[in-house]
């Protein structure tokens, strides 16, 4: 009797131990294009790149069922170079979080997207990928532009159609980025949120941060300024045309950039229209200076995982910009000032 009253507490235990389940997924993407870049001033580039519609990336990612309706789960994202095989210095540098998530929303620990970046990458139907980046016509910009480390964010529960996030980063004495070449890191405490609702075809959002500066640090604009940043944007589907567009906000240090994107994507059976036009105005401290950027691509999906796209788009600079469609070893050198820079590309899509 003794001993079957000890088998089922040993039974039990196990049965307790087996109700939090747990899962890993390995996942990615990969994204190839062969691509010509001709900026003003300079040769053409032929080259084989990368992220033409979608980021080349490898990814692992995981939950638990805690029970009670509380799960743990983890990311780690890490960008891939497939043109050339290799990884980033910053291995998981597209994202490295650990969550705890439930009735009360989600509590996420780590690197990751910032709120302000969700609405320039949602509401471009090019999604800041290749030669259609709406960023390309950027301006003002941080080392925190699109991700923040060392970030604690709480995401809202599932409220009908009502979402949104908040997110505070600290700084840690990370160095600054530039428009050019961002360093990834953190030069201050960033401190952001993010509103929307979204409900059948119809999707908004705002958002709103502050980058903080101190010490030695120094901002793109050369000084210890905080920079500001709000933006609100939004989408709806026609049916035979989906529509997104938004429009950002910078400040810092008496500049002020009026940033607006507006593009459409049209199915045509398993393919894609897309187009759109991107904008930004540079004022203040004696600055004048206005980009902009047309752009057109097309998809067409072999499978739900295989796609091939072929995209164009020509950037027109101001006087006091040298900006590019392209980065890297797809361009001989930018743009003279106030010159223009013009891509095409052909590539493939995998997800797996």
């Amino acid at each position: 009797m003794k001993k079957s009253l000890l088998a089922l507490a040993v039974l039990g235990a196990y049965v307790g131990a087996a109700s939090a389940q747990s899962s890993v997924t390995l996942y990615g993407t990969i994204d190839l294009s062969a691509k010509y870049v001709k900026n003003d001033g300079s040769k053409r580039r032929y080259s084989l790149s990368q992220d033409g519609i979608n980021s080349s990336q490898l990814g692992f990612r995981g939950v638990e069922d805690l029970g009670g309706g509380l799960k743990a789960s983890f990311v780690l994202l890490a960008g891939v170079n497939a043109d050339s095989g290799t990884t980033n210095t910053k291995f998981f540098n597209r994202r490295s979080t650990v969550s705890l998530s439930g009735g009360f929303g989600e509590l996420r620990l780590g690197r990751d997207y910032t709120p302000t970046f969700w609405n320039d990458t949602i509401f471009d139907a090019f999604g800041t990928n290749g030669l259609g980046d709406s960023s390309h016509v950027l301006q003002l910009a941080t080392a925190t532009f699109v991700r923040a480390d060392n970030a604690i964010q709480y995401f809202l529960p599932a409220m009908g159609g009502l979402y949104g996030q908040v997110m505070a980063a600290a700084g840690e004495g990370g160095a600054v980025g530039s428009t050019t070449n961002p360093s990834g890191n953190n030069p201050g405490r960033y401190v952001g949120g993010r509103i929307g609702f979204a409900a059948g075809p119809f999707d908004i959002a705002a958002a709103y941060a502050q980058q903080k500066f101190n010490g030695a640090q120094a901002n793109i604009a050369g000084t210890r300024d905080d920079q500001k940043t709000w933006n609100i944007g939004g989408s709806y589907d026609l049916g035979v045309a989906k529509i997104l567009g938004y429009f950002d906000r910078d400040t810092v240090a008496g500049y002020k950039e009026n940033r607006f994107s507006l593009s459409g994507v049209v199915p045509l059976g398993q393919g894609e229209i897309h187009a759109g036009y991107d904008r930004s105005k540079l004022t203040g401290n004696g600055a004048g200076n206005k980009v902009d950027q047309w752009k057109l691509g097309y998809v067409y999906n072999l499978s739900k995982r295989t796609a091939v796209y072929t995209n164009f788009s020509r950037l027109s600079n101001g006087d006091g910009s040298r900006l590019s469609v392209a980065g890297g070893t797809a361009i001989t050198a930018a743009p003279t000032f106030g010159g223009k820079s013009t891509g095409a590309e052909f590539g493939v899509r995998h997800f797996f």
